[in-house]
């Protein structure tokens, strides 16, 4: 059973991976063996975070500066992965936008009734536009393998469930002007499960299995407040740390998972089970 969760000498290609759990993602894949390809726009951090994954885990890894709301530099990129490797086994579908309310000036932008309109089409343009860019171009190299191969997709609790709007609330701010998640985050991650479920059918018969995690929140230095109001919707009573994900990746991303095919998966502390 052991051996059916390693993830030796396979070309997985991690979308975002220089965000919090993109980086979890990448060492979680190397560590098991795995030969992490290391997508995201920051060329020198990216350079960076695949020359330390070479030396922490001795492992072959490849970086690359992609946008991957541009068709030409998903193909690009995907070319200079075959080039190198020869094939493609696995796809982590991470990236995404996640404004911090808390970073914005206007604390109402997030509010439905003023979301800019170019806010909304950055997000779904990352998100959902990406994410099928890259199933689509990666995907159809994966499904050129004898044995297939496994593409794992990033959802949310959210895209589950319907964000509570309390938890964002601040002290202070009548109600017409306090932050919300916006709107964008729900229906891109709502999306990606739709897609999933789309890809999940659409590459059955080459043995391309596609899944998909819906975390729940992560403990990244949120405020007392904050963290206070959000502990008592979720049944374990806390956010996730940063690395309490990448056991289901591994699981989904190997051989271990080799029947599990369309699943949509929480692992959000029970927070949608009430």
């Amino acid at each position: 059973m052991y051996n059916k969760f390693n993830l030796e000498n396979k070309v997985i290609i991690i979308t975002g991976a220089l965000g919090l759990l993109g980086k979890k993602h990448v060492e979680a894949i190397a560590e098991n063996g795995g030969i992490p390809i290391i997508l995201d726009i920051e060329e020198k951090k990216i350079l960076s975070l695949t020359k330390n994954i070479q030396l922490k885990y001795n492992v072959q890894a490849m970086g690359l500066k992609v946008d991957i709301t541009k068709e030409k530099e998903v193909v690009n990129g995907c070319k200079k992965i075959i080039k190198k490797f020869g094939k493609i086994y696995g796809l982590v579908n991470n990236a995404a936008n996640n404004p911090k309310i808390e970073n914005q000036k206007d604390k109402s932008f997030s509010r439905l009734e003023n979301f800019p309109l170019n806010l909304w089409e950055k997000d779904i343009s990352v998100g959902l536009t990406g994410a099928w860019l890259c199933s689509k171009h990666f995907g159809s190299v994966i499904a050129k393998n004898k044995n297939g191969g496994s593409i794992v997709n990033i959802s949310s609790d959210l895209g589950l469930i319907g964000p509570d709007q309390s938890i964002y609330s601040k002290k202070g701010s009548t109600k017409n002007k306090n932050p919300v998640k916006p709107v964008t985050y729900s229906v891109v991650k709502s999306g990606i499960i739709g897609l999933t479920r789309y890809l999940a059918t659409y590459w059955a018969d080459k043995n391309v299995r596609c899944n998909a995690i819906c975390p729940g929140g992560v403990e990244n230095n949120q405020s007392k407040e904050f963290l206070n109001l959000v502990k008592k919707k979720i049944p374990m009573g806390r956010l996730a740390k940063s690395d309490e994900y990448q056991g289901t990746l591994l699981w989904m991303l190997s051989d271990a998972s080799s029947y599990l095919n369309g699943a949509i998966v929480p692992v959000d502390g029970g927070r949608t089970a009430w």
